[in-house]
């Protein structure tokens, strides 16, 4: 066992700052992105002049890597709660989207329903009750409703010509031939 307590106060040295991590972006409803975005950058900097044995480097190394690769949308929640905090939260929001609509149609397929409505799966998911769902539409300006309505359009019809293509390329291709000698 002797062998290893030289690793093992290494490692627990490290854990001590792990934990520190999580305490400052545990989320609450008084931090904001800006105060734990703040807060970490100040922590990660004292771990830097703290952590500077040779046996530290490599752990300081990795963890300041990690922290600029992630850097970028990690405190966005905090401003955002709808947001999902984790990519777990993001894959379990996923699986109930896809688990509800198996039930409604049956189909263990979901592509189209993604290409047909898009984010707007996100709207109706996030809807925590009816009378959030009827909020939010009282919410709603005409204008945005005719502009997103408009973006919805020029997407399925995308979609759709695509998938009549698929379905009979010549029949489609000859559908716009007597289109174009119609028009000239």
């Amino acid at each position: 066992m002797d062998n290893y307590k030289k690793d093992y106060q290494l490692v627990k040295r490290w854990d001590l700052r792990f934990k520190r991590i999580a305490t400052i972006m545990d989320p609450s409803e008084n931090k904001t992105s800006s105060w734990v975005e703040s807060r970490l950058k100040q922590y990660l900097t004292q771990i830097e002049k703290e952590l500077n044995r040779e046996d530290d480097f490599a752990f300081v190394d990795n963890l300041m890597r990690y922290s600029k690769g992630f850097w970028k949308g990690l405190f966005t929640f905090y401003d955002y709660p709808l947001l999902p905090r984790t990519n777990n939260d993001l894959e379990l929001f996923f699986r109930r989207t896809k688990v509800r609509h198996r039930r409604i149609t049956g189909s263990r397929t979901w592509n189209r329903y993604i290409v047909r409505h898009g984010e707007n799966i996100v709207f109706v998911e996030n809807v925590k009750n009816e009378q959030d769902g009827l909020q939010k539409i009282r919410n709603a300006t005409y204008s945005g409703y005719k502009k997103e309505v408009s973006k919805w359009d020029s997407r399925i019809h995308e979609h759709t010509k695509q998938r009549r293509f698929k379905q009979d390329p010549n029949a489609y291709l000859n559908n716009i031939e007597s289109k174009w000698n119609r028009h000239n």
